[in-house]
């Protein structure tokens, strides 16, 4: 068990102490219920809020609004923006070679204001008064990491992510929210361990699942990690996002990613839309599990949003590639009663290295093999003494000089034979011949 989940477990084991003292009796600790947050749903900007009620986050604001949770913001940097953060942002580091060292200084010219954007919707202050943009855990504290994309960046894309996952993880992240995709499937071997670093220290780490409109027509890492909690995107009616979603497998949950508004670096006031939205949403309603269930792992805060999520109508089986295991509802994820879990239901990172990078595979023992005894060779005979190749040997005379005189002798014979009786025939036919 790690540091962080002995805290918590002794803070729900102090709970029930407390139970038994003033009841007699052993009870389900439950938190303690806060006053109504400052709220003002008549505001306009509240208004276009409409996750606050759809996501039952309102609901789940009087039980907890994330004290005591910090979220991890890896993006393009946390604008300096008091009216929306005041003091939410606690630290902060820039990690793309191109910001300031606090990581509050937008990165990049193609969207500075992301990171802003995301951190509103997830720990936004609001006003005072009840009104204003106001985030999912408004009480949650933010850490500001600030990454480049592209030309934006000095470091690579992939040692950004794996160190800014790392400091998160140091400086005190309960959640680490990542809007971004590769739009490819794999993902850079530093990055098994930099998640592994987070899942072994208690992070619930919750990424974006992407946006056909930005040319993702299937999750991409790292929302294909194992263990992440990914969020899919969907409209104001809850149904599956067009342009503002893709799909895949690895989807977990989904939440709105039509219709948003965000704070931008400068304070202002603007509409956006895609899963880089809906990201921020279930990271805001991690925090309000997490601040209500201080006992729980990451593993079983992951494990309550997806068994509690709104079930789609026509979807039969979960998780569905568009929907996940069904629509946020942060009430319930907070309040309702869900049986504890052993394992990350969205996967385990070390047994996916183990089958696939390897890693810590053992290696393939040597095989045995049984001696087998063979007969010894007959000793060598011994070498005779050599003898000149002028003369005859036995063997020479025994297989050469005898045979060939045996055959041919007799052939001499017979050839002189025959000359001889040639002779005689042509000596008689020449006496014959004479004239008389």
């Amino acid at each position: 068990m790690t540091l962080k989940a002995m805290l918590r477990s002794t803070v729900a084991a102090a709970a029930v102490v407390a139970s038994v003292l003033l009841t007699g009796a052993a009870a389900t600790p439950s938190p303690t219920p806060t006053p109504p947050i400052p709220d003002d749903p008549a505001d306009p900007v509240r208004a276009l809020e409409y996750w606050l009620d759809g996501a039952g986050i309102r609901e789940a604001w009087q039980t907890t609004r994330g004290e005591g949770v910090t979220i991890a913001v890896i993006d393009t940097g946390i604008g300096k923006v008091p009216a929306a953060f005041g003091d939410a942002v606690v630290a902060g580091i820039d990690v793309s070679g191109s910001g300031s060292p606090d990581g509050r200084t937008p990165v990049g010219t193609i969207d500075p204001d992301h990171g802003s954007l995301v951190a509103s919707v997830a720990a936004g202050r609001g006003k005072a008064d009840g009104t204003g943009m106001i985030g999912v855990a408004p009480e949650a504290k933010l850490l500001s990491v600030s990454i480049g994309f592209g030309a934006a960046a000095v470091v690579p894309f992939a040692d950004q992510i794996a160190e800014g996952i790392r400091w998160a993880v140091d400086n005190g992240a309960d959640i680490i929210n990542m809007s971004l995709t590769t739009n490819t499937l794999d993902w850079d071997e530093s990055w098994d361990d930099a998640f592994l670093y987070a899942y072994e220290h208690d992070v619930v780490v919750v990424v974006a699942a992407g946006n056909r409109g930005s040319g993702t027509s299937m999750v991409g890492a790292p929302a294909t990690i194992p263990g992440v909690l990914t969020v899919g995107g969907v409209d104001q009616t809850g149904t599956a996002s067009v342009d503002a979603s893709t799909q895949g497998i690895t989807i977990g949950i989904s939440a709105p990613s039509e219709g948003l508004i965000g704070v931008t670096a400068d304070g202002e006031l603007t509409p956006w839309r895609g899963t880089s939205g809906a990201a921020p949403i279930v990271a805001g309603a991690a925090a309000l599990v997490r601040a209500a269930h201080p006992e729980l792992d990451a593993a079983n805060v992951i494990n309550r949003i997806i068994k509690t999520a709104i079930q789609v109508p026509g979807v039969t089986e979960v998780p569905d590639p568009l929907y996940g295991y069904g629509l946020l509802d942060a009430s319930a994820a907070v309040s309702a009663s869900v049986p504890l879990v052993d394992e990350n239901p969205m996967g385990d990172l070390a047994e996916w290295i183990r089958l696939y990078r390897r890693a810590d595979s053992e290696p393939a023992p040597a095989p045995e093999v049984t001696p087998v005894e063979v007969d010894p060779l007959p000793a060598p005979e011994a070498p005779t003494e050599a003898g000149s190749p002028l003369l005859p040997s036995a063997e020479s005379l025994r297989y050469g000089t005898l045979p060939l005189i045996v055959l041919t002798v007799p052939g001499i014979l017979v050839g002189l034979g025959v000359t001889a009786a040639a002779r005689r025939i042509r000596s008689a036919r020449n006496a014959r011949q004479q004239p008389d």
